[in-house]
């Protein structure tokens, strides 16, 4: 089998999800998989919604509208008979989100989020699905919660490699499917997701328990580059990639492929294709075995908006392991993911992303034992093969709070 895997770039308008056909035809889809993100930007829209439902302000009808006309533009632009069933079942998830909004009794925030912003994903496979078939191309839609199942750590949740497994060995290798990314389901059937961006981990997912012959990302860029365009000139597309070397920079934060994804598919030698769906003449990144890099350049990975914590003893005493242990339970235990580390005698440097706002809560746990200094929004820049050019480049950016090297890699903390 082959996976495909769409972003909500790719499918933002009707004219991304008529681009979608363009590719199955040009590629081919016997024996295909594919994994659709929400449109657009609308996990950010559903996440309006959670907010303005959690912390009970007045606009949750207004942005639960706001995602119903933007889905109904789409809808109108592929499908002139609006009696067709896709606009019933459309309509049948935005009653079931209001039917979770009036009875749902949990204050957890995590609970109520992954409740709410799977519908993003159920609503766009629900289009797509509709207008392939629509135009002849024949697909089941399947609901990915039926094969994917989890632990009830929400919004971070944790494969049953074990049962996901034996579902997805149900699926029939000869059909279209359509499912979608990012989410799963725990053992009392409630929705979890796979952490930000997991639609990658999703496909990866199903290519490990389909043994499947490849998986391709399809986004708006002609491949891995070794920077975001977005914040580096002159980005240079990565033809090939090992998976070793693909790891390590999704460790350090690229953000084109998703930590979790490359695992599942190293295990079962199954290449990873990342390519353009503007330009299907560009061949785009291959990630598999082999050489590390090519061609060999420095890459560059900027994470913003970090906070860099320096901790000490009230006393002035050495940082022991003992002290670094008890910092750390306190890091997990807030769920603050560690980018960077550093210690000296008597000092312990962090750099933290605050990823569900519990940053404060961990300043109070700290202060009872520590005394602690900390600045936030800060940048972390991470350069993969760095040169000596390569680091004066990005040292030119701003004042340099912390720098650190290993073989091969230099870490900029930077204001």
């Amino acid at each position: 089998m082959k996976i495909y895997k769409f972003g909500g770039a790719s499918v933002n308008n009707a004219e991304g999800v008529k681009n979608v056909v363009r590719i199955l035809r040009n590629e081919g889809f016997e024996n295909t998989l594919i994994v659709i993100s929400a449109m657009g930007k609308m996990t950010n829209a559903f996440e309006k919604i959670i907010n303005s439902y959690h912390h009970k302000t007045d606009d949750v009808q207004q942005n639960i509208q706001f995602v119903k006309d933007y889905h109904s533009t789409i809808l109108n632009a592929l499908f002139e008979n609006k009696s067709k069933p896709v606009y019933n079942e459309i309509e049948a998830l935005f009653k079931e989100l209001h039917n979770f909004l009036k009875s749902n009794k949990s204050t957890d925030y995590n609970f109520i989020y992954d409740q709410i912003v799977g519908f993003g994903e159920m609503i766009s496979t629900k289009i797509v699905s509709a207008y392939l078939n629509e135009i002849g191309i024949e697909n089941e839609w399947i609901d990915v919660r039926n094969y994917i199942k989890t632990d009830d750590n929400y919004r971070d949740a944790c494969v049953n490699w074990e049962l996901t497994s034996k579902n997805i060995l149900t699926l029939n290798p000869k059909k279209l499917s359509i499912t979608q990314g990012f989410l799963g389901a725990d053992t009392q059937g409630n929705t979890t997701t796979l952490g930000r961006e997991g639609s990658d981990y999703t496909a990866a997912i199903f290519a490990h328990c389909l043994n499947a012959k490849n998986l391709t990302i399809w986004k708006d860029v002609e491949g891995v580059l070794n920077a975001d365009p977005r914040y580096f000139e002159n980005a240079q597309l990565l033809h090939q990639i090992s998976y070793s070397e693909a790891i390590e920079m999704a460790f350090y934060g690229a953000s084109v492929i998703h930590p979790k994804t490359l695992k599942p598919l190293e295990n079962k030698i199954i290449p990873l294709y990342v390519r353009s769906f503007y330009n299907l003449e560009i061949k785009g990144t291959t990630v598999g075995k082999g050489i590390a890099l090519i061609p060999e350049v420095p890459c560059f990975i900027l994470k913003e908006n970090q906070i860099l914590v320096s901790i000490s003893a009230l006393d002035f005493s050495f940082m022991v392991e003992s002290n670094l242990s008890d910092i750390f339970r306190i890091l997990h235990e807030n769920k603050l993911k560690v980018n960077l580390i550093q210690n000296s005698a008597i000092s312990f440097s962090v750099c933290i992303e605050d990823r569900f706002n519990h940053f404060e809560h961990f300043l109070v746990a700290l202060k009872s034992k520590y005394k602690v200094t900390y600045v936030k929004n800060v940048s972390l820049y991470t350069i993969r093969h760095a040169t000596e050019k390569a680091i004066e480049e990005i040292e030119q950016k701003g004042e340099v709070l912390l720098k650190q090297a290993t073989k091969g890699t230099v870490q900029i903390i930077m204001k």
